[in-house]
């Protein structure tokens, strides 16, 4: 590949981001079948236009470009040998030369009247609203989503910048309250973040209705509480979302089938249970969380545990085996909560064990409750 020569990257690494920029829609890629049956050739188009950096120098590599692109030699100062025949002249006369540069007919650069396009649309309504921090409110709201994990990247952000500048106010600003209310609702939550941005969800939060027994209001509750110890653990015992491997990372396991274990448990970590890792998010940033008081209620019977000791270190096993991503470190704190051990079992690891069943059976028979 010639790209991975002038780059000085092997071939594998330049393939793999560039796969990785049309997953992203970033380039379109286009094969051109050869007709003589030797390999087919690539070539490429930028579809995400987008100013360059401040001081980006276009022209640093231009020479070497044109010396490499440009089929028409420049003129030799040097005679040709004796002898050597002239071209022959066309039949018609030469056209007159302009004054500016011919223009470039290649179908793969996007069109100026596209280009043009596409900036009036990422304008409409935004003013002088700075792109990158537009960029960084969209990342910053997205990850709060449940189904941020799953979540196709491309259709989340063109919904995000569909929205007026109020609108993505009001959406950050109510998101929360949408998210809390659609929880305590007992409904089970799958809508997309572009699902939820485009029918601008929030403005119907007065519709979402909680259970009508009395006290039934979440309220919020600081990281490692009973509380939020026992949502967390209530997320975890969910089945885990389906996950699929990357074009990437399917050819890491296919050259390296030993990194296969690994792989997978990442994902599932990262991944398999969005909900919870957006309750360790949310630790790590000593946010408080909206419970259920179902939820609260059943952590009632929570007991601390000393940070490293060896109850905490069986939980964390327990975490490990199943491929559930740990607690954040919680820095400053001798305790957390989880379920408290059952008597008459020594083992930490079975003790742990059989304090999730519990723990697991008493969501259940809520559940059942609640459902009759």
């Amino acid at each position: 590949m010639k790209m991975a020569e002038q780059l000085g990257r092997a071939r594998s690494t330049v393939q793999a981001s560039i796969d990785r920029l049309v997953d992203m829609g970033v380039l379109e890629k286009h094969v051109e079948e050869s007709k003589d049956g030797r390999d087919s050739a690539h070539f490429y188009r930028v579809i995400y236009d987008r100013a360059p950096p401040s001081g980006y120098d276009f022209d640093a590599y231009q020479e070497v470009d044109d010396k490499e692109n440009d089929p028409i030699a420049p003129a030799s100062d040097e005679a040709p040998p004796a002898g050597t025949p002239a071209p022959p002249a066309g039949p018609g006369a030469a056209p007159p030369a302009g004054s500016g540069p011919a223009p470039i007919n290649d179908p793969y650069l996007t069109a100026p009247s596209e280009r043009e396009e596409r900036e009036r649309g990422r304008d409409d309504g935004e003013g002088e609203e700075d792109r990158r921090a537009l960029e960084r409110r969209f990342r910053k709201w997205w990850s709060t989503w449940p189904t941020y994990a799953v979540d196709a990247e491309i259709p989340t952000r063109r919904a995000w910048l569909d929205l007026t500048p109020e609108q993505r106010k009001a959406c950050e600003e109510r998101t929360p309250d949408y998210l809390a209310a659609a929880k305590a609702s007992g409904r089970k939550f799958s809508k997309a973040g572009a699902t939820y941005l485009s029918e601008r969800a929030w403005e119907r939060l007065g519709e979402i209705t909680t259970p009508a027994a009395g006290g039934t209001t979440p309220e919020r509750h600081n990281p490692y509480s009973r509380p939020w110890s026992a949502l967390r653990l209530a997320e975890l015992s969910r089945p885990p979302m389906p996950l699929t491997l990357t074009p990437l990372e399917a050819q890491i396991i296919e050259n390296k089938p030993e990194k296969e274990d690994v792989i997978w448990r990442d994902k599932r970590e990262k991944s398999a249970w969005p909900e919870a890792v957006r309750l360790n998010q949310a630790a790590r940033e000593r946010r408080p969380v909206a419970v259920p008081p179902h939820i609260v209620a059943l952590s009632s019977t929570f007991d601390k545990v000393e940070v490293g000791g060896e109850i905490w270190e069986a939980w964390k096993r327990l975490h490990h085996e199943r491929c559930w991503p740990w607690l954040p470190e919680p820095n400053g704190l001798p305790f957390v909560q989880f379920p408290a051990l059952p008597d008459g079992i020594d083992d930490p690891d079975e003790a742990v064990a059989e304090a999730l069943r519990q723990f697991q059976r008493q969501l259940i028979e809520r559940r059942e409750n609640d459902a009759a």
